[in-house]
């Protein structure tokens, strides 16, 4: 049998290019959590529909993306454990960027009637599909170029994507809010439209890296397995143990960011410029304590790193909630800061984490399936779970509180289980490039 030859590791083109394409991709999906906490209830559903109501349904929608990750996770963990993480990476961020601009062409519930949010929900439900195969494979192409002791730091390039994709999606719609008559009179569109352009550049970039040198070596090999699904799904304790270790990851920060933010603009009284301000500084100080995270879990263990992350985000939400209703831009501002550290902790090193767990030839299909097994219970419920909170106990957060306090005790009990679970150390890699 002819093999291919193993492509030369590169680790600082893998994970740029694992960072572009999880920022684009990040970015297309926070900006509709943005724009359904602040305009969707008002652009695609009856205008006479109750408030509260309104704001569950509006979040609801969300959950249709999460709907679809697992669907994603199943059909493109499949193909990148078969044919390569680079094609698949490529056709994700195409599917994304054809859901993403289609809803900034969406037609207002005012213009078609109840077809606005139906079409609404089918877009978001592809959104979800393209986010369900999209970071299993660029988290894999950093951690499985990256040289040996480097791994989580490397691999947090592509969980460094959600820190850039969120902050942009922030700094977009501060922009868009002051164009025109506002958000709701069609400004909100500019985010959305603007993705086309990203998804150009972050194609440039992925189509000069090349596939990961292990999954060369396991096809050289004839290591692949034939059903990645199926093989995965006969052993799953890696699979429940990976699932309850994203919980904060997927659910977790629609309590610190999207939700935050409708419920201090509305129960706090807050502007809602001076919220964007503050998302976009907490975001950039997010940049920084990513990598920093991976950096810290490369000396000493990436589950000890993402545990302390956990019981901060814990203990720092109640805080954050509460003088919200200052005010004051610093005292919001630093209290975002200080949930970013440990967002930035808790999600950066657990890629490592979970593709730890996995060997090459189902790890694509592994790591995709428990980061979107996570998507389904904690990222689905989330949006729904959260508001309806808030409204069983008039609007304090009290709830709230408990609610992501039994997620991140939940997950790091899982993380502190991987330690029995993990694969032998990895082949050395090549010098970093």
């Amino acid at each position: 049998m002819t093999t291919a030859p193993v492509p030369t590791a590169r680790p600082r083109r893998a994970a740029l290019a694992a960072l572009a394409g999880t920022s684009i991709e990040w970015y297309d999906f926070f900006i509709y959590a943005t724009a359904a906490a602040l305009v969707f209830r008002e652009v695609f559903f009856p205008p006479d529909m109750d408030p509260v109501l309104g704001t569950i349904v509006a979040f609801g929608t969300t959950s249709f993306g999460y709907l679809g990750r697992p669907i994603g996770a199943l059909i493109f963990g499949h193909l990148g454990d078969r044919y390569g993480r680079k094609p698949v990476l490529i056709a994700t961020l195409l599917l994304m960027g054809i859901g993403t601009f289609g809803i900034g062409l969406l037609p207002s519930y005012e213009s078609v009637g109840a077809i606005a949010p139906l079409l609404l929900i089918i877009l978001r439900l592809l959104q979800g599909i393209a986010m369900g195969g999209e970071w299993g494979g660029a988290a894999l192409l950093a951690i499985e170029h990256a040289p040996k002791g480097r791994r989580a730091f490397f691999g947090s390039f592509a969980q460094l994507g959600s820190s850039v994709g969120a902050t942009l999606s922030s700094a977009v719609f501060a922009v868009s809010e002051h164009i025109g008559d506002g958000l709701v009179a069609g400004s909100w569109r500019i985010p959305f439209l603007l993705s086309a352009v990203l998804v150009v550049i972050g194609l440039i970039v992925r189509l000069v890296v090349g596939e990961s040198p292990e999954f060369a070596r396991a096809r050289n090999a004839a290591e692949l397995s034939a059903a990645p699904v199926r093989d995965v799904i006969r052993a799953p304790r890696p699979l429940l143990i990976g699932i309850g270790a994203m919980l904060v990851a997927t659910g977790g920060y629609y309590v610190t960011s999207s939700f935050f933010l409708s419920y201090a603009s509305e129960q706090a009284g807050v502007p809602v410029e001076l919220l964007l301000n503050a998302l976009i500084i907490g975001g950039l100080f997010e940049m920084v304590f990513v990598p920093l995270a991976g950096w810290l879990g490369d000396k000493w263990q990436p589950r000890y790193v993402v545990i302390v992350g956990l019981i901060g985000i814990a203990v720092t939400a109640v805080p954050l909630y509460l003088l919200a209703h200052t005010g004051s831009f610093l005292i919001i501002t630093v209290m975002l800061i200080i949930t970013a550290l440990f967002t930035g902790f808790n999600y950066g090193p657990i890629a490592a984490v979970l593709a730890g767990i996995f060997p090459v030839r189902v790890r694509y299909t592994g790591t995709s399936l428990a980061y979107q097994g996570a998507a389904l219970t904690a990222g689905a419920l989330t949006p729904i779970v959260v508001p309806t909170l808030l409204g069983m106990t008039g609007g304090s957060p009290t709830l709230i509180f408990a609610y992501l306090a039994v997620l991140c005790f939940g997950a790091a009990g899982c993380v502190w289980a991987t330690r029995k679970l993990t694969v032998v150390d990895h082949e050395v890699m090549d010098p970093v490039r």
